[in-house]
């Protein structure tokens, strides 16, 4: 029941073992890894950014007005990252303490994991707070129970203060029994924010309840990036097929290529079949060789 959950999000350095970070995850549905990005990388990074949060923010340019509410409107976006950032794509996107953790949590579901999507959100100020939710009822009609189909990241581009509007998290939300509650002035009283120095992520499950923090007091600009990953077999929100050309995907690692969706789910060896192939074989496989064009 919620009158169990603990009162704040744990934090772990981004290098500790991966059992005890799964570990977090799996107590409270969340965890802050410390230093996910050292300085120099969040450094080239955000100047790679910059030029792309110049515009103000959009209004009605989303596909339904409920999505504009759900943004606020004082946030600035940056859609699609892995075609606009070479930085994401190559090492922010293969991070190897994420992929451990996908490994732990998404793995047992599926034959392959893959980006769900990757968006900078730049709240800026008087950001309202948004609606408390959880990820994966984007999939909403997916029978219940079911395993975790969803692990996802808020990275802090920027510190993320409870004034600038860090990302609010109810733990212990993601058990079946808080699944439940919904009253919003509980879910509200259980909510922590997710205060953390830039480099640093919250991690937490499709299934825990969260949100972005009210930008209410300061003048910044509450720099953060959503990156999250799914099983191979769901349909991903963002379609990463129609921003990255062959051209620019065949210029990306391996593994970046099979985590944005160009690689074939074969569950075969598990008793299942295969989706996601062209010509019967793998993507992939057709990259390297440079038969894909």
């Amino acid at each position: 029941m919620l009158g169990a959950m603990t009162a704040s999000i744990a934090h772990l350095p981004a290098d500790a073992p991966a059992a005890d970070i799964v570990a977090a995850i799996g107590r409270d549905g969340a965890v802050i890894l410390d230093d996910l990005l050292d300085a120099e990388l969040l450094a080239r990074f955000n100047k790679e950014l910059d030029p792309l949060l110049t515009a103000p923010p959009a209004h009605g340019e989303f596909i339904n007005p409920a999505i504009e509410f759900f943004f606020g409107s004082n946030t600035r976006h940056i859609t699609a990252v892995p075609a606009k950032s070479r930085i994401f794509s190559e090492e922010i996107l293969i991070n190897p303490a994420l992929l451990s953790i996908c490994d732990a949590v998404l793995g047992p579901s599926c034959a392959s994991y893959q980006l769900n999507l990757a968006h900078v959100l730049d709240r800026g100020p008087g950001t309202e707070q948004q609606i408390m939710h959880r990820d994966e009822l984007v999939w909403n009609y997916l029978p219940k129970p079911h395993p975790q189909v969803q692990l996802a990241t808020i990275i802090a581009l920027v510190d993320f203060t409870a004034e600038n509007g860090a990302t609010r998290v109810v733990p212990g939300s993601h058990t079946g029994d808080a699944e439940m509650i919904l009253d919003p002035a509980e879910i509200e009283a259980r909510s922590v924010p997710a205060e953390m120095k830039a480099g640093s992520a919250v991690v937490y499950l499709g299934s825990t309840l969260h949100g972005g923090g009210y930008n209410a007091t300061t003048d910044q600009w509450r720099r953060g990036m959503h990156v999250s990953y799914v099983v191979g077999w769901l349909r991903t929100e963002e379609n990463n097929y129609l921003s990255l050309w062959p051209d620019v995907i065949r210029t990306l690692p391996r593994r970046s290529q099979e985590l944005l969706g160009f690689g074939a789910h074969d569950a075969i060896m598990a008793g299942g079949g295969y989706l996601g192939t062209y010509d019967l074989q793998d993507p992939v496989e057709l990259l390297a060789r440079g038969d894909l064009r």
